[in-house]
């Protein structure tokens, strides 16, 4: 329960850090694939598959604040890909909110009997992977944080070990898929962390701080961000 409690909090702290970063850098702070899985999956065990208890507390508050940084994707994702027009771009960022829902319904149900263990731990892979693929495209520190990367790094750890030292029905997920998911979250998570220090560290000067200090009056793409 110490480490549920503790993915609870730090996992809140993230979405609240990152819409910060979003409404203060005018971007988005979370890779929109991982937030379209992410919401999707927090509405399912938040609504429609309810765990009930604290943990059904916790999902809703997580769906409550994505919804805070779906904003800021509608308000300011088109700039972020400036090859996609508004009248193409919001089209298409409903399309994937579908194809997320279903697919997270469809793997819940057809791998883990309705529950949301593998779904939660197999996103946050993709997650991870897609928090430095966009540090990479950004080419910067923008809409990004020490203490995002942070607190995502705490709460994904607490969420594995909370699932490792639990001896009740839980001991069925001791197989190797959630070993490989626990390790490669973590892994990237901190990968994620240790590069963006290392850019906010340049951005500043060689001074340490926990944001960097690119231009942030107008959004600058560095690369495509189709992947992210």
């Amino acid at each position: 329960m110490a480490f549920s409690v503790l993915c609870g909090l730090c996992w809140t702290a993230t979405y609240v850090l990152a819409i910060r970063a979003g409404v203060r850098d005018r971007t988005f702070a979370m890779p929109v694939v991982a937030l379209a899985t992410n919401i999707s999956w927090e509405f399912q065990f938040a609504f429609v598959r309810p765990p009930g208890g604290f943990q059904n507390a916790i999902n809703i508050t997580w769906f409550l604040l994505d919804c805070g940084l779906v904003y800021t994707v509608l308000r300011h994702g088109p700039r972020e890909f400036p090859y996609l027009t508004p009248r193409v771009f919001y089209p298409a960022f409903a399309g994937l909110l579908a194809l997320a829902y279903a697919g997270m319904d469809l793997a819940s149900t057809q791998l883990d009997t309705g529950q949301g263990v593998f779904t939660a731990f197999g996103s946050n892979v993709a997650m991870s992977g897609l928090f430095l693929a966009m540090l990479a495209a950004r080419g910067s520190s923008r809409g990004q944080s020490l203490g995002i990367a942070a607190t995502k790094l705490a709460g994904t750890a607490a969420a594995s070990v909370s699932w490792y030292l639990r001896h009740d029905p839980a001991q069925r997920y001791r197989g190797g898929l959630l070993t490989y998911c626990s390790v490669a979250c973590f892994v990237l998570d901190l990968g994620y962390l240790l590069v963006l220090a290392a850019v906010i560290h340049q951005e500043n000067g060689g001074r340490w701080s926990a944001v960097g200090k690119p231009g942030r009056t107008e959004a600058t793409v560095a690369g495509s961000e189709l992947a992210v």
